[in-house]
């Protein structure tokens, strides 16, 4: 393979090194851009690492309970409807066969293209001019970063690691690709536990140079704070018992410096054209990317069309709405009814997320899932160790989340003693913050081994169940066909 000494200057410029590190995933390059200053690989990482206008897993909420299906009720809405029916139908070849797929439900491909601008960084640090500082400072970045990824890839395309029947040590995990070196031999599949230690490694080293060498006064960077984050909602994931203290020791970390929310009762009307990942009215966001739904990127669950005049194929589906009561304010706030001129449209009840009307994306982190995590964990403890201070502790930060999203002086605060009431109490809070965001929902019927029951309405709107059981093959999703066939090395997920 040629090196061509090419400087890159600008942040722009596609980095091909992305295009040649990865035989399984694209056509190889026979080129490769090399950076020679730090400045020069800092503009690589910003452009080829970052996630920025990625938001590529919007498509995992179909598999959800908190989405329903309407049938195609307008030609517009065409595209929605094919690209998201055999997601939402549970089929085992949803993104190959007979079905229309679209680049963003290939996270396999979309997320090891990031892991190399991640490993072509990393890679390059010895090899610039720079100073050290400076060079761990990016370092920290270029490993949280690709830590989150390959967490992201763990959670899509294999099994939860604490499931009944999953042995870590056996079980599927996903390639490590840790260099941007190119190999003859093309890359197998890793154990599940080598996967989630090699996330966690990341991840931690990540925390402390990002502490130790770099400061962040913008959203849009990964700081220490975001990798405090990532490591209590991956010690969440992991669900081990050894686990459950961790995830309270990183959200303690990112609460103590990151303690406020921001209160719903606080926002006019006006809140839908904002949103709570809106910096601007916001104090929750920690890293924020993405894309809003008015770039049109969204091909799965469609917001901003409703001024047509009839139901989108998918909508939030009546048994999430049913979980919020009145005065909880998340119900106008997180979902609407109305178009983007703010007139009510003829959909009825069938709402749609609002999450997609923020300005700079609605991915990464924000403290209210801190909260969340903190109090799962202090429950979990709680029942496991009969310990009346978890059990406080997991109430008390319930408590100061849903004030903070209910109508001014409406709020009652709960107060439970039974261990399985206050976990399942939990759980709903969980749902209902989160919903449709980041694709908690999915991974948390993966991880409490939930069956999803659909009910599809095709184009003449006849309407069929389709179930997704308990513990399904299908909790770890079918890698795309298009990467199994540039890798045969690649072990396909049981269907």
């Amino acid at each position: 393979m040629k090196l061509v000494n090419t400087i890159i200057k600008t942040s722009g410029l596609v980095c091909l090194l992305a295009m040649c590190s990865c035989d399984f995933l694209k056509e190889t390059s026979q080129d490769e851009i090399i950076p020679s200053s730090l400045e020069d690989l800092t503009s690589t990482m910003y452009a080829e690492a970052y996630p920025y206008k990625l938001s590529t897993d919007v498509y995992l909420n179909l598999l959800t309970d908190d989405v329903k299906s309407n049938g195609l009720t307008n030609d517009h809405y065409t595209n929605q409807y094919k690209y998201g029916m055999g997601i939402f139908k549970f089929d085992p070849v949803m993104f190959d066969g007979g079905y229309a797929v679209v680049d963003d439900a290939n996270s396999w491909k979309n997320y090891y293209e990031k892991i190399m601008g991640c490993n072509v960084t990393l890679d390059y640090l010895d090899k610039v001019t720079g100073s050290d500082d400076d060079k761990m400072a990016v370092k920290g970045q270029a490993l949280l970063l690709r830590g989150y990824y390959y967490l992201r890839l763990a959670l899509i395309y294999c099994q939860m690691y604490s499931a009944e029947g999953v042995d870590p040590n056996v079980a599927l995990g996903v390639p490590l690709m840790l260099t941007m070196d190119v190999s003859d031999d093309l890359p197998v599949r890793a154990t599940l536990k080598s996967t989630y230690a090699q996330i966690e490694s990341d991840l931690t080293e990540a925390e402390a140079l990002l502490k130790e060498y770099y400061s962040n006064n913008s959203v849009f960077r990964v700081s220490y704070l975001a990798a405090d984050a990532l490591l209590s909602r991956l010690y969440l994931y992991l669900g081990r018992d050894e686990d459950w203290q961790k995830v309270i020791d990183y959200a303690d970390k990112v609460l103590a410096e990151r303690p406020t929310l921001t209160s719903l009762s606080s926002f006019s009307s006006q809140f839908l054209q904002v949103g709570i990942w809106d910096t601007e009215v916001s104090v929750e966001p920690i890293w924020c990317y993405g894309l809003p739904s008015y770039n049109d990127e969204n091909y799965f669950i469609n917001e901003l069309n409703l001024y047509w005049g009839d139901v989108p194929p998918y909508t939030i589906s009546p048994k999430l709405l049913s979980l919020y009561d009145e005065n909880d304010l998340r119900y106008d706030s997180y979902f609407f009814t109305e178009d983007m001129y703010g007139e009510v449209t003829t959909i009825g009840t069938a709402k749609v997320s609002s999450f997609y009307q923020t300005k700079y994306g609605d991915w990464g982190v924000r403290n209210a899932e801190m909260y969340l995590n903190r109090a799962e964990a202090y429950a979990r403890l709680y029942k496991a160790g009969g310990n009346s201070e978890y059990c406080t502790n997991a109430i008390a930060d319930l408590n100061y989340l849903r004030e903070n999203r209910y109508a001014e002086g409406t709020y009652q605060e709960v107060s439970i003693t039974d261990a399985d009431e206050l976990l399942d109490f939990c759980l709903q809070e969980r749902r209902r913050e989160l919903s449709m965001e980041c694709s908690f929902r999915w991974f948390d019927i993966k991880r409490l081994n939930l069956s999803v029951t659909h009910t599809f309405e095709d184009v003449a709107g006849l309407s069929t169940d389709y179930t997704l059981e308990s513990g399904d093959p299908l909790y770890a999703l079918p890698i795309p066909n298009s990467v199994i066939d540039r890798n045969t090395n690649l072990e396909q997920n049981p269907r």
